[in-house]
């Protein structure tokens, strides 16, 4: 089931991705080169290559729902759904919950703007989307089967320490993202590959 949904996880660039399936799902899409309608859109947080009203147009239909924090439903309309870290829900049979994404050493996402991980549950596996966050302690708690973790540094981890982040969650396969655009290459996603060979199983996309 794990390697079936993977082939369904396509990243878009930067902390973008669609997850296709019978409720097509994406997170972030930002400057994204095509337009597979949604079913449900995840959007982290405000900042603009985040939370991109342009790129969400390109691929919102009547009944899409969106999910996302205060801040950014500022910027948004349609069936806009505010939640926090610690909410959950459930979308057109999609469990969705909403975890804590925040800096730890650095003040790009502070922790009280309450900015957002997810988990979503598709076919019983368990998807989490970090967010723009560094190694917090609540990932310790996080359960998931696949993990989507920043590596670039600067406003998120290090690839160092997503390898940390990486170890405490465990999960079967780890996809790194927040690189090749604005910070970060393709050098980043490989070192964590590197560093996790033979511990936890890293796919490195490609661009869609």
């Amino acid at each position: 089931m794990i390697n079936t949904l993977l082939q369904n996880i396509h990243w878009l660039g930067h902390d973008g991705f669609r997850v296709d399936g019978n409720t097509v799902i994406y997170f972030d899409p930002y400057q994204i080169n095509q337009a597979v309608p949604a079913d449900i859109i995840l959007i982290s947080h405000e900042h603009y290559d985040h939370c991109s009203p342009a790129d969400i147009q390109k691929i919102v239909k009547p009944d899409t729902v969106i999910i996302t924090n205060k801040a950014s439903a500022g910027q948004l309309s349609g069936d806009v759904r505010i939640v926090k870290p610690g909410n959950s829900l459930t979308v057109k049979d999609i469990t969705i919950e909403a975890v804590p994404s925040y800096n730890t050493n650095k003040e790009f996402h502070p922790r009280e703007a309450e900015m957002l991980g997810f988990i979503v549950t598709v076919e019983g596996i368990r998807v989490y989307h970090a967010g723009d966050t560094d190694f917090i302690p609540e990932m310790r708690q996080i359960r998931a089967d696949i993990a989507l973790l920043p590596v670039s540094g600067t406003y998120v981890m290090t690839a160092d320490e997503a390898v940390e982040a990486a170890l405490a969650i465990k999960p079967v396969v780890v996809i790194p993202m927040h690189f090749g655009c604005i910070v970060g290459s393709e050098q980043d996603a490989k070192r964590f590959a590197d560093m996790l060979s033979g511990k936890v199983t890293v796919n490195i996309l490609n661009v869609e």
